[in-house]
């Protein structure tokens, strides 16, 4: 399969390379920091997603079969990178017909508004007690510009006309590889608190041969 990864030298976006490689994937890797990658083959494209330029966008993803994006802000002054991001590959993709694309976005972002979604769900149908009036709610205050990106970000997605699958994990976490995670469509999976940042990318790909998760999201954990 051809992929072209997004954000591949972030926490997830790392994982998604290393198991592309691994199972024999022809990969095309779309970094701010080429250097930071190292010594790993696979086609690299530099580029600031915030700024990129639509012709070295189009050209990364020209021939491609799908597209996996880690995007995202690690921080919240990286606040509105996967929506900005996001928006140019979308349009890159629309314009070299690539349709196929999977996301990762976050857990909590199910019940967080957005200008296309003002009043979305109050409670996410899988969370349990806990998350739903304790850490849910806390985590939101504190993280709420960052999950205001991911929403935006799903929404751009949705309006894309793309077959999209967007991906929601709770906490994350560095534990390595181990398959057993579980996925819930159009929920968070009760009980899930946390997931590792190799599982996650394990899911990513798999998702891309799942076709009843095109339009869909999914939540995702250990």
């Amino acid at each position: 399969m051809k992929l072209t990864i997004v954000g591949a030298t972030g926490g997830i976006g790392r994982h998604l390379v290393d198991q592309a490689v691994a199972a024999g994937d022809d990969v095309t890797a779309v970094v701010r920091d080429p250097a930071k990658l190292g010594d790993v083959p696979v086609r690299v494209v530099a580029a600031d997603l915030a700024t990129a330029d639509p012709a070295t966008l189009r050209a990364a993803f020209t021939g491609t079969d799908a597209v996996l994006s880690g995007l995202g802000p690690r921080s919240s002054a990286d606040a509105g990178i996967a929506t900005r991001g996001t928006r140019a590959v979308v349009e890159a993709m629309t314009a070299v017909g690539v349709r196929r694309i999977v996301v990762v976005s976050a857990a909590p972002v199910g019940v967080v508004p957005s200008p296309g979604r003002p009043r979305p769900p109050r409670r996410d149908p899988g969370d349990g007690p806990l998350m739903r009036y304790l850490l849910g709610p806390a985590i939101r205050r504190v993280l709420r510009r960052h999950y205001a990106d991911l929403a935006l970000m799903e929404e751009v997605l949705r309006d894309s006309g793309l077959d999209w699958t967007v991906v929601r994990p709770p906490r994350l976490t560095d534990k390595p590889l181990t398959g057993a995670y579980r996925t819930a469509y159009g929920r968070n999976v009760r009980g899930g608190l946390t997931v590792s940042r190799a599982d996650v990318a394990h899911a990513m790909r798999h998702l891309l041969d799942r076709p009843e998760s095109v339009g869909r999201t999914v939540g995702i954990a250990n």
